[in-house]
């Protein structure tokens, strides 16, 4: 039993996963209410407040600003039309570019200029007239958030916010959020600067002839990627989120004119009804939507080729991205699709079909050898030449095992090869692979 029970906790995990329930005694009653409801009030919380120092406290508790140390609060005063308001940035240090904040954020929100400095009436005159020596001015009463988001953001990604949830979202991201003071609104600049890895050839899916480019882990760089093969404007790329607590970041594409709406939709309710707390690669999100996640085959096409990924949209098929990982996912699959090759688009259609037949016949060796070999070597040895049978009889003579045995250690012995050539550090495994051949050549003489 002990045995048993050990065998399902490496292997199933999360089966049978009993709940525990943990109360901590409080020694001061009072003080345990005023926590628990301060904590609820924090919670509850969801529009932003006028107040700027209040919303600074409130952060401040959300982002645990005493200990955390890449969260910068950066508190400044703001000018606008000869007035002066109190305002504070939010980023988070190492995800922005900080050149952007400096020269195109706080520059024109503090420095006293001409498009900030105004000098009598506040009101903005937008028309003027002359009848009759009569002078007629149309004017449009002066507001600070029309004024910042128009005149003081040199920036062509400015969003307003009203909600928490939504600038936590954004700053975790790589923006910086504008406070204000009296304005229950806050302004999303997109001013993302982290560091990303470059388009790089493929490593898994090399061809001779075609595009020599690969998804990299950011998914805005995957859809321009997407955009620059598919120049139309029929594609439709839809953002999603897949996680409580991750807000992992997915993009759903499809041809809005090829492909089918039943499939759009399937794909849709799919992806949005996952209740997870993280996701992390396109591989959890792959077993996540299959259709039976207990078969062994694939039922997704997973690859790194733009290119590939253009050709099964213009088919009518549905990608999947997903932020943080250098693949996308192709819905829905056939067996054939596993059996084709990027290569196959560049050669003429004589030698795809002879290379397709070539994979279907190292599909079958592959899969049915080791039985064939098991069943004529050990029940009907009539079908081997007389020769090659003595030659099977006498290499097998001092072998204290049988065939079935001996199969099952090949094919252990294949995936253990395999697994230390992918997992041993690369410094040391030409030394392993020295080793391994010596054995080989020993063991063959």
């Amino acid at each position: 039993m002990k045995f048993a029970d050990t065998f399902k906790k490496i292997f199933f995990p999360m089966e049978n996963e009993p709940n525990h329930h943990f109360t901590l005694p409080s020694t001061n009653e009072t003080s345990s209410n005023i926590d628990n409801s301060s904590i609820d009030a924090v919670d509850d919380v969801k529009e932003i407040f006028p107040s700027l120092d209040v919303n600074i406290d409130y952060i401040k508790v959300k982002y645990n600003t005493l200990i955390n140390s890449d969260i910068i609060l950066r508190e400044f005063t703001l000018n606008a039309r000869n007035k002066q308001y109190k305002a504070c940035l939010l980023f988070i240090d190492g995800m922005v570019n900080m050149d952007l904040i400096n020269n195109y954020v706080l520059k024109p929100l503090m420095l006293k200029n001409t498009a900030n400095s105004f000098d009598g009436n506040q009101n903005q005159v937008i028309s003027e007239a002359v009848t009759n020596n009569i002078t007629v001015r149309k004017v449009k009463k002066f507001d600070i958030k029309e004024y910042i988001l128009n005149s003081l953001l040199p920036q062509n990604a400015v969003k307003t916010k009203t909600e928490f949830k939504d600038i936590f979202a954004g700053v975790n991201s790589g923006t910086c959020v504008l406070f204000v003071d009296t304005l229950n609104v806050a302004f999303d600049i997109d001013v993302k600067g982290f560091k990303t890895r470059s388009v790089s050839k493929p490593e898994n899916e090399v061809v001779l002839r075609g595009p020599q480019e690969a998804f990299v882990e950011n998914i805005r760089t995957n859809t321009s990627l997407i955009r620059r093969i598919i120049n139309n404007e029929n594609l439709i790329i839809e953002n999603l989120k897949i996680g409580k607590v991750s807000q992992t970041v997915c993009a759903l594409c499809y041809m809005k004119n090829i492909a089918n709406d039943d499939l759009v939709a399937e794909a849709k309710y799919r992806l949005n009804n996952i209740n997870i707390d993280y996701l992390i690669s396109s591989g959890q999100l792959e077993q996540l939507i299959e259709d039976n996640s207990k078969y062994s085959l694939p039922q997704i096409i997973a690859t790194e080729r733009p290119d590939k990924t253009a050709t099964h949209l213009l088919e009518g098929r549905i990608v999947v991205l997903v932020n943080g990982s250098p693949y996308s996912l192709v819905v829905p699959a056939t067996f054939i699709d596993f059996l084709e090759s990027s290569e196959d688009h560049n050669i003429k259609f004589q030698f795809a079909n002879l290379l397709k037949i070539v994979r279907i016949a190292a599909f079958l060796i592959t899969l049915l050898l080791p039985g064939v070999y098991v069943a004529i070597t050990s029940f009907h040895q009539e079908f081997i030449p007389t020769e090659l049978l003595f030659a099977i009889v006498a290499s097998r003579a001092s072998v204290p095992f049988s065939i079935i045995f001996e199969i099952i250690l090949m094919e252990l012995s294949f995936e253990l090869i395999r697994e230390a050539g992918l997992r041993v550090p690369t410094p040391i495994g030409p030394t392993l692979g020295i080793i391994r051949r010596a054995d080989y050549w020993s063991g063959c003489c």
